[in-house]
């Protein structure tokens, strides 16, 4: 008994001696990271918002698109330094208590580093504050109405405003088209009372405007709104609004006789306001950042990557968010993939970035400094007049 137990004694003994080299013989050694925390080493993870369900969903899956062939591109080529970039995509439904849970989501559980979006400038301004907030920075690639860069310091945007867009526009309408008076229906939101405020104020100094009416995104009847415009005796109506709604309109003024010539902003850009509108909208012109037959080597082979991986062709917002995530890697490359305040920097000082929707610079709140297209419906094809 004696034997044994002083036999134990000294295999214990022995055992911890060999266990504490053992323990010092790794001392100043990393331990292996798991399978799951290694590849969250390797990898930046950068979120998208906007609707990809609703009526304007054409919006939001272009601009997830278009975020995803510079994804991969970048990916293709190394990553971010090394580091895969990983897109989480969240869907709004155009609707701006979503859009503010899905940034909150994307920020508190997913740890995205950026994001793109909001697409709609409603979403932006609901979302835009809980990113800045955060220290995350977002860069919309289509919300125009006016104040989303003045959110906060984190918000971008690489698109032109509505007041930038509908100026232009009336100045268009009224020097090259020579029409002098305008009739206006806008969409009650911020997207299209901006448009409405910034194309009023433009048309009342160089020409007449004669009557102006509003109505609701999902609206179907504008009859109302039409007759009174008709009234009034327009040679112009200009939409601030979404496809989907122009092409109504322009049944609807088509069938009570109106002839005038619509003028819209990037809210038309969308194949569908051909497929909705028909021979309605020919002849319609508006105001875009993007043109799909750009000839450049850099937009054709957008156009070709884009075409190869979804089937169709790409429109403005696909190609304006393809440039907004090809600012915000570089701009990642620049800070090592890291975020916050050093990322912001990095996005601020952002100049004369060769994108396929133009070169492309921010003011110090983060805005665009771009040069705007103007198209035109032609025989049921989009064609660039300016």
């Amino acid at each position: 008994m004696f034997r044994l137990s002083k036999f134990l004694t000294v295999f214990c003994v022995v055992a911890l001696t060999l266990a504490l080299l053992s323990g010092c013989g790794n001392q100043g050694d990393t331990p292996p990271a798991s399978p799951e925390g290694q590849a969250e080493a390797e990898e930046i993870k950068i979120g998208t918002i906007g609707p990809l369900t609703g009526d304007v969903a054409t919006y939001g899956i272009s601009t997830k698109n278009g975020v995803e062939i510079a994804v991969d591109q970048v990916n293709e080529n190394g990553g971010i330094n090394g580091k895969k970039v990983v897109l989480i995509s969240e869907d709004t439904r155009g609707d701006q208590t979503e859009a503010a849970n899905a940034a909150s989501k994307l920020i508190e559980r997913d740890k995205v580093v950026a994001i793109v979006g909001g697409v709609i400038s409603a979403e932006t301004m609901t979302a835009g504050p809980i990113a800045n907030d955060a220290g995350v920075v977002m860069i919309s690639s289509s919300s125009t109405a006016q104040g989303v860069p003045e959110i906060g310091d984190y918000i971008f945007r690489n698109c032109l405003s509505d007041e930038v867009q509908a100026v232009q526009l009336a100045e268009f309408a009224a020097t090259e088209l020579g029409l002098k008076r305008f009739a206006i229906m806008f969409t009650n939101n911020d997207y299209g009372l901006s448009l409405k405020n910034a194309f009023e104020g433009k048309a009342k100094e160089i020409a007449e405007v004669v009557g102006i009416e509003t109505y609701n995104d999902g609206e179907k009847d504008f009859r109302a709104q039409l007759t009174k415009l008709k009234g009034a005796n327009p040679d112009a109506l200009y939409i601030a609004g979404y496809y989907t709604e122009a092409a109504k309109i322009a049944q609807q003024a088509k069938e009570q006789g109106l002839e005038v010539q619509l003028l819209g902003a990037d809210g038309f850009y969308s194949p569908v306001l051909i497929e909705l509108g028909g021979g309605a909208v020919d002849g319609a012109v508006f105001t875009a950042g993007f043109f799909t037959d750009d000839p450049s080597e850099n937009a054709q082979n957008f156009v070709k990557a884009y075409m190869e991986k979804f089937n169709e062709e790409p429109d403005m917002f696909a190609a304006q968010a393809y440039d907004a995530a090809m600012i915000l890697l570089t701009a990642l490359k620049n800070t090592d993939g890291q975020g916050g305040e050093a990322l912001q920097q990095a996005m601020l000082n952002t100049k004369d970035f060769p994108g396929i929707t133009g070169v492309t610079s921010f003011t110090e709140v983060g805005d665009a400094i771009k040069d705007i297209i103007i198209l035109k419906v032609e025989n049921g094809k989009f064609v660039k007049i300016r």
